[in-house]
């Protein structure tokens, strides 16, 4: 009698057509539950690992039970003439139930580690959530989802228990290779039984060595061949699967959204999170708008409001005349709707497009994709951007190949090209060193000084607001606490928690003494003032640059100082001075006066007690 191979044959067919099958479900599951949030969440995913964990004839038994003859499935299945049950399409049924958990789990840890600003950035310059998911997720996700299908194979090929419940062992037809070693070892054929081990496991080693071979040497042996690899990839599908381009002019580019003048934007909302409330409130035009404050203040939730990346939770946001939200009249605009671009803190560049692909990727899957403009089109667009932000000869590398510096100038081009109305900047400058931040820095602001639209510009750092910027924006836990021209917010500032936030380190709780004559308690001195004094006067201060350290005991507002420590950088000195007495420790002082480098030297030999004087005009009093 001949030796039956269609066991092999079957349980190819079978194993390929469950990977192919579970590589769609799996993926598709994966993606919806990462976006999900509801509270059957871990239900739901429970449900789905399922099959992983129960034995494979107890999921054999359950879809006997679903699809047998007496189930509403399998009647209704016998009114259409389809036998299900003992047939090919029960083993199929059955690999594809018991490996789809390995796929789908794979995938979904593989959607968990992409960095959520690399979607929020695709989101931002115009994309779709579908382009989102197959030009960013997908091609980001891959290694993992590789992995996932190397399991999902070789689960579908060694699937026994419940393909032996479902399909049966019908030779020819449902007789896998599991099946066929399981009946041959029964009956006593232990040569054939030897065979078909050999064969699955040099079928399944096979396929791990070859997959694994692509996912080492293809891919992660050098991170310039994966991405150029991978893209390559994803591009080659794209090109055969698009709407073929059309040939336009760049001028198209350039004409497509009308500039808005003059540039408006008005915000307020409210945004209630778990143990956190942002209020803020605010008008402005097309100087770039400095928000200022400390860490949790709400600076970036701000920005991520204004961009569609989080939803107020009541409130309006106007921009051109444009109501981007409007939580009464129930409108709030897509992220890819609302021509903002965003540069994050991090950059969050697609680490497997290239410069020019990165800069382009507003243009091809933004909103100007309906354009459909060929590369030859796109490229002067995208060679302009690199020559505004001083990166010729970069084109063609990737996001790793570039400093902290070329990655920023990057960043800011990619969302200059959509020529957006607002251009979103959330601490650009944190992850790079001083020097090369001061660098970057100049250029920004160069590059600023020509875009028209609006500009908000976050950070905590003062000096940074101050040279970039021309207005300021003060945050203090989600509210806005001040909002004016720099100079006067530097200048005046209102309140204590303001003048913190803008740097004086010099503050005292004050009483009114007369209308020109406030007594600074924590200083123990009485002080001359000329400004009106606020009612209610709550604390004075003075800037540490702003003493004068002199030897005339007959000015107002002289006392005696002593020095009690000084701490030093490279350009100054901040001296730690105690007033009308010697010190009796080091953290015995009342005030921080910083000098130069020059006035040090002439200071440091001066004999103590030295003479302070608090100007009148330097002097900040506030309510609060």
């Amino acid at each position: 009698m001949a030796f039956d191979i269609s066991p092999f044959w079957i349980s190819l067919k079978t194993a390929f057509t469950a990977t192919i099958i579970t590589f769609f479900l799996g993926i598709a599951a994966a993606r919806w539950m990462v976006g999900y949030q509801g509270k059957a969440k871990g239900l739901i995913d429970g449900l789905l690992t399922l099959p992983l964990v129960l034995p494979p004839t107890v999921v054999g038994f359950c879809l006997l039970v679903l699809c047998g003859q007496h189930s509403i499935i399998g009647q209704l299945l016998q009114l259409l003439g389809i036998e299900l049950i003992f047939s090919w399409t029960a083993t199929v049924i059955a690999a594809t139930v018991v490996a789809f958990p390995l796929m789908y789990k794979t995938a979904l840890g593989a959607f968990k580690q992409i960095d959520p600003n690399l979607l929020s950035a695709a989101r931002t310059l115009g994309a779709s959530e579908w382009t989102v998911f197959w030009q960013v997720t997908l091609p980001l996700a891959w290694p993992g989802i590789l992995a996932g299908i190397i399991l999902a194979f070789a689960r579908a090929l060694g699937e026994f228990g419940a393909t032996l419940m479902l399909a049966g062992n019908i030779p020819g037809k449902t007789q896998t290779i599991p099946v066929a070693i399981f009946f041959a070892a029964e009956g006593g054929q232990m040569h054939e039984a030897h065979f078909w081990v050999i064969v699955i496991v040099a079928i399944s080693l096979s396929v791990i060595v070859a997959l694994d071979y692509l996912y080492q040497e293809k891919q992660w042996t050098s991170s310039k061949g994966f991405w150029k690899w991978n893209f390559s990839f994803w591009s080659y599908l794209q090109s055969k699967f698009a709407v073929p381009l059309f040939n336009l002019q760049t001028s198209v580019i350039r004409n497509k959204v009308p500039k808005q003048e003059p540039a408006f934007l008005e915000i307020d909302i409210q945004k209630l999170a778990p143990g956190f409330k942002l209020l803020v409130d605010f008008t402005t035009d097309k100087n770039p708008l400095g928000l200022l404050g400390a860490s949790g203040s709400g600076k970036s939730m701000t920005l991520r409001c204004l961009a569609g990346l989080e939803t107020p939770t009541s409130g309006r946001i106007v921009l051109n005349g444009r109501v981007l939200f409007d939580s009464q009249r129930g409108i709030n605009l897509p992220s890819c709707q609302r021509r903002i671009g965003f540069l994050f803190q991090n950059y969050a560049l697609f680490p497997h497009m290239t410069v020019a692909q990165n800069i382009a990727f507003g243009l091809k899957y933004g909103r100007y994709a309906n354009s459909l403009l060929t590369r030859s089109e796109i490229a002067p667009w995208v060679a302009e951007k690199i020559a505004l932000v001083q990166l010729q000869g970069l084109e063609n590398r990737y996001p790793h190949q570039l400093s902290g510096g070329q990655q920023q100038r990057v960043a800011l081009a990619r969302a200059l090209a959509i020529e957006p109305e607002a251009l979103l900047l959330d601490e650009p400058f944190s992850a790079l060193d001083t020097y090369l931040r001061n660098q970057i820095e100049r250029q920004m602001i160069e590059t600023l000084s020509t875009y028209q639209g609006i500009t908000l510009f976050v950070t905590h750092n003062l000096e940074e607001a101050y040279r970039v910027c021309k207005n300021l924006l003060v945050l203090s836990r989600g509210k806005a606490i001040a909002h004016s021209f720099k100079a006067n917010i530097f200048e005046r500032p209102a309140t204590s928690t303001i003048a913190q936030l803008t740097e004086c380190k010099n503050l005292s709780v004050a009483q009114t003494i007369s209308p020109n004559l406030v007594e600074a308690v924590d200083w123990g001195c009485t002080l001359q003032v000329i400004e009106p004094i606020p009612n209610p006067l709550a604390y004075i201060g003075i800037r540490a640059h702003h003493f004068i350290l002199n030897n005339d005991c007959s000015l107002e507002n002289n006392f005696p100082g002593w020095l009690v420590q000084t701490s030093e950088t490279p350009h100054r000195m901040t001296l730690y001075l105690k007033l009308h007495s010697p010190p009796g420790n080091l953290k015995d002082y009342h005030l921080q006066v910083e000098v130069s480098k020059e006035k040090w030297a002439v200071l440091k030999d001066r004999p103590l007690p030295w003479q302070v004087h608090l100007d009148p005009l330097r002097l900040i009093l506030m309510s609060s």
